[in-house]
């Protein structure tokens, strides 16, 4: 069974709630006090891609690009799917994380749809980057259809976002009421699809669970730790400083999944996996976030 047949309903139903939580208001308020928002796009954007580039894999890269934190002995497969949840912002989960943490909940909306529609544009080249790294220190060819990616990123996460905000302005009552439930279907429906992905990957999974585990968390901890100092560098509250370590450590596994798998762009559900085990230990470590906050 191909899993991009599950994965493209449960990105679409994820873009339609999170424009349906937009909230205008609340976006202009965020507006007016900036920093915390250039803080927390700067963290997504930019600090999750370098920790991933911190990871090296099996083969000879540069020690500019490659040589700092820990080393892992990662395939180009997985190298570049690590790479590609590093790309994809935006976690579903990030509102009611951030809601749980007594975070800036308006900030977190705001930041979630705004690098969603960022990386649109951001992914492609920082995944061309990456595939020409790989090429150029393995045998490994990798084609990346560019106006593909753009396109298949612009029906899966712009077009649903952009109808559930208009749902949300012309039918407001009723669009609180379907975003009520799909906040109760979003999370099972992310968990139905890690499950259905690990029994057809069962064996790779097992196989790389540990390296993947051990990068992934690093990664994780590396780019929320960076993110955590970035803004109490810059003085946030300690609102807005909760919410930006959730919204680095909150990725939209379920893009990365179409992503890889999708067959216009890369087609190959080996380079989803990174994906599936950054969505589980992403949700330990946020869990365990939560828990200290406590």
């Amino acid at each position: 069974m191909n899993t991009i047949w599950i994965v493209l309903p449960v990105l679409l139903v994820l873009m339609f709630q999170l424009g349906i939580e937009l909230d205008g208001a609340a976006f202009r308020r965020v507006a007016k006090h900036p920093k915390a928002l250039f803080v927390g796009l700067a963290g997504q954007l930019l600090l999750l891609p370098a920790a991933a580039f911190a990871v090296r894999t099996h083969f000879r890269l540069p020690p500019v690009a490659f040589g700092v934190g820990l080393a892992f002995r990662l395939p180009p497969v997985y190298f570049m799917g690590l790479m590609l949840i590093a790309c994809c912002p935006g976690g579903s989960s990030s509102n009611v994380f951030s809601m749980l943490a007594r975070g800036d909940v308006a900030l977190s909306v705001t930041l979630t749809a705004l690098s969603s529609i960022i990386t649109l544009f951001t992914i492609p080249p920082v995944m061309a980057f990456a595939a020409r790294i790989v090429e150029r220190h393995t045998e490994t060819s990798i084609d990346l259809p560019v106006a593909k990616l753009i396109l298949q990123n612009i029906v899966l996460l712009f077009l649903p976002m952009a109808a559930g905000a208009l749902f949300r302005r012309l039918r407001n009552e009723a669009a609180e009421r379907v975003s009520a439930v799909l906040k109760r279907v979003a999370f099972p429906a992310l968990m139905l699809l890690a499950a259905l992905f690990f029994l057809q990957y069962t064996r790779e999974i097992i196989a790389n669970i540990a390296s993947l585990g051990a990068a992934t968390a690093a990664m994780l901890l590396l780019s929320t730790g960076a993110g955590a100092l970035l803004a109490r560098s810059f003085r946030l509250g300690s609102s807005a400083r909760r919410t930006i370590v959730i919204e680095i450590g909150m990725q939209n596994a379920a893009q990365a999944i179409a992503v890889a798998s999708s067959p216009l762009v890369f087609n190959n559900g080996e380079m989803a996996i990174p994906a599936i085990v950054y969505a589980l230990v992403m949700n330990v470590v946020l869990l365990a976030y939560l828990k200290m906050l406590r």
